[in-house]
């Protein structure tokens, strides 16, 4: 697929000024930014809210501010690339940006509102009056303005009537770069360009860190209740705490990415961020957008990862937000058997409208470039394939073909999959998929998707059943832990134990185990040395690597206190040591999606609750044994078949006292000789402790 470019070497740089006047920006302005230039607009957006006040006093007695007098600021190919839906950075077109133009230091408004009568920008600079800023229409339904004197920090709305002459709701900026703190929601001024970025080291390594064969172990956050401030009334962490904080926390335990729930600015708290209203706005409710940035940039120099959840499938109807924005169904489908969302009372993008569409590939493009996100985990991926998701009999339109797939979402997918890899090669674009649609991490150009990775929804759902069992009962549900293994390479998955599973009235994961106080940790460790054990890669949610005990509350902050318990403690430790065991022996990681990394042992010991199989790596690479018993019985003098004779290592035991278990197990290691077991050419005798995973790897 072609770049979101104009004419050959343009990429997207606008046609220099005219006749002396600008009617496009300044190649420095925004593309070929200079540090001095940078410093310049930074002090410029800081000016003090007195001193702007005065100076817009002066413009309006010496008419000076009139934005009649100016000329326009977006260009012929600025319009021209809208109407046809392929600008690949549409948020250096639209949205709110401080500049200086004709002479004159302000802020350049510019709004898609194709069907509007007549968009005004309204604010504290005018009273929040409409009609007194008019913009002007252009090409494409663009509606533009240049207001001297407006800067960094001023609030801002869109006064919009519609074709009839009805003037609607105020209207914040769909393309706005901040907000303000809620409940309110005006746009917000802010000047994202000049930040200096200390990440270079990184950026040019991380394509090795993302790929299929690399370790890839994710701890997702919500940032607003990872941790809170006791001392300032309990309110969330910062972006600048974070960077700190989170940041040293997530190294130490040993992850590779922070996947952020989204950071999209959203009007309800209860939503998560996961119905956003400001696609382009990291949310302030932890700071403004280069506070953002630090944190992104202070991970990077810890070597960690981070990936945002981008929400391109649906919108709230919130007035203020893109429902009909212009006074018509412009950003969602006319339709509600196609736009409105029952299951979130939401709206759907209309992924049939060019426009729509660039605006929400632009803005994948726009976390990934301007804020340096190193992926993309795009929710509710099977809500946008299916016409008829969560829908009756009737209350679907079919494709043109009478289908249920959405060829419109599906092409949406496949180009911001290529727009972002072909843009910013190394990145990792993730799919939560919960359906069997082929092909989802296959490349665009051999007829997938293009996602790098897939959330295995059907291996979490069958594995977390079974060991939710009374382990009485698992020897009749052993195809649960099996049957992931025959589709385990069809994508590159991701076994994700995510914040879905902890919330709803499902309980906590430590809550969903049998037993006593002890079993139910014990069972909880030897699930997470299964799942470390299994191809893919790996996600836990926040809290779920000290097994918080309570379902997850949104409200409050993660029970830290619980680590001064040993058992909590030990848990900590024992996912600590599982990533550490998963970035340094490659036979864990690297053949995590090709077939050839894996072979069972024992599959089929039903009555006594054991698997066992064979992580393998490439040629060189020492292979590692994974044995789990979901007994709660010790199994002495078990015979286990090992790939070859000699001592073989035990390198993880989840009942060794230290994480919290019973201290069985084999003294260190066992002996492998011939005959073999099990189809292996050797075997060895050996102690599996009750609800334990124990994992061998040959002697060096």
């Amino acid at each position: 697929m072609k770049r979101n470019h104009g004419p050959a070497g343009t990429a997207g740089i606008r046609a220099p000024p005219q006749s002396g006047l600008c009617c496009s920006r300044p190649i420095g302005s925004h593309w070929l930014s200079s540090p001095s230039r940078a410093v310049a607009k930074r002090e410029q957006g800081q000016m003090q809210h007195s001193q702007r006040r005065a100076l817009q006093e002066q413009q309006d007695q010496d008419g000076s501010r009139d934005p009649s007098r100016f000329g326009p600021v977006l260009g012929d190919l600025d319009t021209h690339l809208i109407a046809e839906g392929r600008h690949g950075r549409l948020w250096e077109a639209l949205g709110a940006h401080v500049m200086t133009h004709e002479g004159s230091w302000g802020t350049h408004f510019a709004v898609w509102a194709p069907n509007a009568q007549s968009v005004s920008v309204v604010g504290p600079f005018n009273d929040w009056q409409g009609g007194r800023d008019a913009m002007q229409r252009r090409g494409a339904g663009l509606w533009e303005l240049f207001l001297p004197g407006v800067g960094e920090g001023t609030l801002y709305k869109y006064e919009i009537a519609d074709a009839a002459g009805n003037t609607l709701p105020l209207k914040s900026d769909p393309v706005g770069f901040g907000t303000q703190h809620r409940p309110e929601n005006a746009s917000m001024v802010r000047d994202i360009g000049g930040y200096g970025w200390h990440d270079a080291d990184w950026m040019e390594t991380r394509a090795a860190r993302n790929t299929p064969d690399a370790p890839v172990s994710i701890y997702e956050v919500h940032l607003g209740s990872w941790k809170r401030d006791a001392t300032q009334n309990g309110r969330p962490i910062s972006y600048k705490e974070a960077a700190a904080d989170l940041v040293d926390y997530v190294a130490d335990m040993g992850f590779t990415h922070i996947e952020l729930l989204p950071i999209s600015e959203y009007p309800f708290d209860g939503s998560w961020g996961y119905q956003p209203t400001g696609l382009y706005a990291p949310t302030v409710r932890h700071g403004p957008p280069h506070e953002f940035r630090d944190l992104v940039d202070a991970a990077h120099q810890k070597g960690l990862g981070v990936l945002l959840d981008w929400v391109p499938a649906h919108f709230p109807s919130d007035a203020h937000g893109l429902g009909r924005f212009d006074g018509t169904a412009l950003y969602e489908y006319a339709d509600p058997r196609e736009g409105f969302h029952r299951d979130w009372n939401t709206l759907i993008y209309d992924f049939g409208k060019p426009q729509v569409v660039n605006f929400l590939t632009a803005n994948a493009r726009y976390w990934l470039e301007e804020y340096h996100a190193d992926g993309l985990r795009v929710d509710a991926v099977a809500s946008m394939l299916y016409r008829d998701y969560s829908r009756n009999d009737g209350e679907w339109v079919a494709n043109k073909d009478g289908g249920r797939e959405n060829y419109e979402a599906i092409d949406l997918l496949r180009r911001m999959n290529t727009e972002t890899h072909e843009a910013m090669p190394g990145i990792m674009t993730v799919a939560e998929e919960s359906t069997a649609f082929p092909g989802v991490s296959r490349p665009v150009d051999q007829g997938g998707l293009g996602f790098g990775f897939k959330w295995n929804m059907g291996w979490m759902h069958d594995t977390l059943s079974y060991v939710a069992m009374d382990p009485i009962y698992r020897q009749h549900h052993h195809n649960q832990m099996t049957f992931g293994l025959t589709y385990a390479f069809s994508e590159n998955f991701i076994l994700a134990i995510s914040h879905d599973e902890v919330v709803h009235g499902k309980g906590s994961l430590l809550g969903k185990m049998p037993g006593s106080d002890w079993e139910k940790f014990a069972n909880l460790r030897a699930y997470y040395g299964f799942m470390w054990g299994h191809p893919g890669k790996k996600l836990l949610f926040m809290g779920q690597e000290f097994a918080q005990p309570t379902e997850w509350a949104f409200e409050g902050e993660l029970p830290w206190e619980l680590l001064k318990e040993e058992k909590h403690a030990g848990m900590q430790s024992l996912v600590r040591d599982l990533n550490r065991l998963y970035r340094d022996l490659p036979a864990l990681h690297r053949r995590d999606c090709d077939a050839r990394g894996f072979e069972w042992i024992l599959a089929d010991a039903a009555t006594e609750n054991v698997f066992a199989w064979v992580r393998k790596g490439a040629e060189g690479d020492d292979p590692v044994v994974i044995v789990c018993n979901f007994s709660p019985v010790t199994r002495s003098d078990f015979e286990l078949g090992l790939p070859h004779a000699g001592v073989w290592r035990e390198v993880l035991n989840t009942d060794a006292e230290i994480y919290g278990g019973s201290g069985a197990g084999n003294m260190g290691q066992v002996e492998a000789a011939a005959p073999g077991a099990q189809g292996q050419p050797a075997a060895a005798r050996m102690t599996l402790p009750p609800l334990s995973t124990v994992m061998l790897t040959p002697a060096r």
